[in-house]
């Protein structure tokens, strides 16, 4: 099966690389008339041809990947190291993105099939659609080239074959690292397409912003799945790791963020572009930095280059990386400056308070959180090159600049939807901003009456500064939401005589890319609060004997037992605890420590137990060598589930966003309880 799987990804890399050159001979000869034997649609067709191919033989190739795993397939060196007999029917699937090899050939894999998707939609735009096409092979064919020379999946082990193979890296064995890195992925690679998309029609100077309407779907689509994949990976952090937290700033936690801000600012600001005609070239160079930032991400993780626990051994395969990212970035600014003068805008900024302006601000404040992030990632890699010592940027250099700038953000959320185009008149911003006024405000003086106050001994405290500020201002901007919804499902009702919630609907339905917009923003503020609760943290540690016991917070643990279990797969020791709250035993609670066979490497089980106000969460942190008894630590983390909760929310949100919009005559008719035609109809056909 290796011989079959490098034979395909040969065959894959003939057909990608005919794709590029057959596509950028018709393309070229399409611009400049010439007449040649074969029609330049003919060659185009082809190439599209050999595109859809390609993604059949990648398909087979990381068949035969997954097959040796199943099969146990030890003469490959890639499933002896990542892989054994013992190893779950589920994690096996893992062992695809477990290792550089595997984890290239998904990410090429990814992009074949997007590129099918794309090839089989040609007919929408052909000729632009051609051009993304073309820029997608060149982007497989890098993939394709890497994995058939630096990084081959399938090279065979030397010697004798082992009975049993190394195993799966402990920390992949668990359920959501199925799901985690794929989805990660889906969002990394993605981006290429709205990038290709882009290019493509400034090098046709493709007139118009049609070509953003063809690609919104496909970014936001993109854009959820990266967004699932980073907090998926928190959770896996915080389940896994056994530290109490879920964001630590590491570099790989960065490389993910680093293209979501950029892709967040592109999101928002091509509405700009849409309505106004306004930041063409900011909206280009952002797409154009995305994609970027997604390379630079996989050049972190699978060239080793940063020291992380998500990160792979170093390899040969960074300069790969920085001479591509090299010719991509010369393209891009080569193709800018030739076809610049397409990018005019139509209009200026007429005013700094109006909604124009409050995109503006919200693009600036993401990318200055772009660039801290991303001097704060390289600055090691940088300081090693420069002076020779790798000096490390810990998470308080993140926190310092990255809450504030979060912080001013989430103010924008709320403060964008309540300003008009163009200009702000002071009765409007007066009309407008009466409730969030009064909400934060009402939310300050609840803190204080609960006991948040931004000091402490005398002191100002900064974690319960931010937390004051981020409760208040996440009030102000959810009453600036509620308050849109509210407003626009209130005409609705006195016009067709429904409920509030009826109306909601249909006012949704109406626009669905707006109020799914609100949406999403609503996950945003409630995630902010979860993440505000990191403020009150708590943590205790001691050593458990037979019944002693370990209170925090409005709980106390009690030690019942201690005992051990082994399997195919690991040996496990296990702490048994005794909840108790108010005197009564609520549930028990039973952290575990692993040593994988395989690898012979120990592995954390963290227990958790969630409520809307915290997580108690329990680490079994091994046993004393001397009395040979459990050392536990407990956390009362407050609102972590928002966080998860806010996800949600916010996929629900882009969901509906992703909705096509009903015009409002269609959306009456749909409307629940829809009895008739004597229901009154819109005025004018809209509010």
């Amino acid at each position: 099966m290796g011989a079959f799987g490098s034979f395909a990804l040969i065959i894959a890399l003939i057909l990608a690389g005919y794709n590029l050159l057959a596509g950028i001979l018709a393309l070229r000869l399409i611009a400049t008339g010439q007449q040649v034997r074969i029609s330049p649609e003919r060659l185009a067709d082809t190439a599209r041809r050999a595109g859809i191919a390609s993604f059949v033989a990648v398909t087979a190739a990381a068949f035969a990947l997954v097959w040796s795993v199943f099969t146990n397939d030890f003469s490959i060196t890639y499933i002896l190291e990542h892989s054994n007999r013992a190893l779950p029917a589920a994690y096996k699937f893992s062992a695809l993105w477990s290792g550089q090899e595997g984890s290239l050939l998904l990410w090429a894999w990814l992009l074949a099939a997007y590129g099918f998707v794309l090839r089989l939609t040609h007919k929408t735009d052909v000729k632009l659609y051609a051009y993304a096409g073309t820029i997608l092979a060149g982007i497989q064919v890098f993939f394709l080239l890497i994995l058939n020379i630096a990084a081959p999946p399938f090279a065979l082990m030397r010697g004798a074959i082992p009975d049993d193979g190394n195993g799966l890296n402990p920390l992949l064995q668990y359920p959501e690292m199925v799901i985690h890195p794929p989805m990660l992925y889906l969002g990394y690679v993605g981006f290429s397409v709205p990038f290709a998309f882009a290019l493509g029609a400034l090098m046709m100077r493709y007139p118009g912003e049609k070509w953003i309407k063809v690609t919104r779907v496909w970014t936001m689509v993109t854009w959820l799945f990266l967004t699932a994949g980073i907090f998926l990976g928190m959770h896996w952090a915080y389940a896994v790791l056994g530290w109490g937290g879920y964001w630590g700033w590491d570099p790989v936690e960065n490389a993910s963020f680093m293209p979501w801000l950029t892709g967040t600012a592109f999101l928002h600001s091509v509405m700009m572009q849409e309505k106004k005609g306004m930041m063409k070239s900011w909206n280009v160079w952002l797409i154009f930095s995305t994609f970027l930032l997604t390379l630079l991400g996989t050049l972190l993780t699978r060239a080793g280059l940063v020291s992380s626990v998500h990160a792979f051994a170093q390899s040969s395969i960074g300069t790969w990386f920085v001479v591509f990212m090299g010719i991509v970035l010369g393209v891009c600014i080569f193709t800018y400056v030739l076809q610049r003068s397409h990018l005019k805008s139509e209009h200026h900024l007429e005013s700094l308070v109006s909604r124009e302006s409050s995109f503006l601000f919200n693009n600036l404040v993401l990318l200055t959180a772009c660039f801290v992030i991303l001097w704060g990632t390289l600055f090691p890699i940088l300081s090693e090159y420069v002076v020779g010592n790798k000096v490390t940027v810990g998470a308080p250099f993140y926190n310092r600049v990255a809450v504030p700038i979060g912080l001013f953000l989430l103010f924008l959320t709320g403060v964008g939807p309540l300003l008009p185009w163009r200009a702000t008149s002071f009765r409007s911003i007066r009309r407008n901003f009466v409730l969030p006024v009064i909400a934060f405000w009402a939310t300050v003086i609840v803190c204080f009456v609960v006991g948040v106050r931004p000091w402490k001994d005398g002191s100002l405290d900064q974690g319960n500064f931010y937390a004051l500020v981020a409760f208040s201002v996440s009030a102000a901007v959810m009453t600036a939401i509620l308050s849109e919804f509210l407003r626009g499902a209130g005409v609705i009702s006195k016009q067709t005589g429904r409920n509030l919630i009826v109306a909601t609907w249909l006012l949704t339905r109406r626009n669905t890319r707006r109020y799914g917009g609100y949406i999403i923003h609503i996950g945003v503020v409630i995630i902010v609060i979860g993440l505000a609760g990191a403020a009150f943290n708590r943590s205790e540690e001691r050593e458990l004997a037979l019944h002693d016991k370990l209170p925090i917070g409005p709980y106390t643990l009690e030690c019942v037992g201690f005992t051990q279990d082994s399997n195919l797969n690991y040996n496990s020791e296990y702490a048994l605890l005794d909840v108790y709250k108010d005197g009564k035993k609520q549930f028990q609670m039973t952290p575990e420590k692993r040593v994988y066979l395989a690898s012979e490497q120990p592995q954390t089980m963290v227990a958790i137990h969630s409520t809307p106000s915290w997580d108690l969460y329990v680490v079994y942190e091994g046993t004393n060598p001397d009395t040979g008894q459990p050392i536990i630590k407990a956390f009362l983390n407050p609102l972590v589930g928002w966080i998860w909760a806010g996800l949600v929310v916010l996929v629900f949100g882009t969901l509906v966003a992703l909705v096509p919009s009903l015009s409002p005559a269609a959306a009456s008719m749909r409307a629940p309880g829809r009895t008739g035609p004597s229901e009154p109809a819109l005025k004018g056909g809209r509010l």
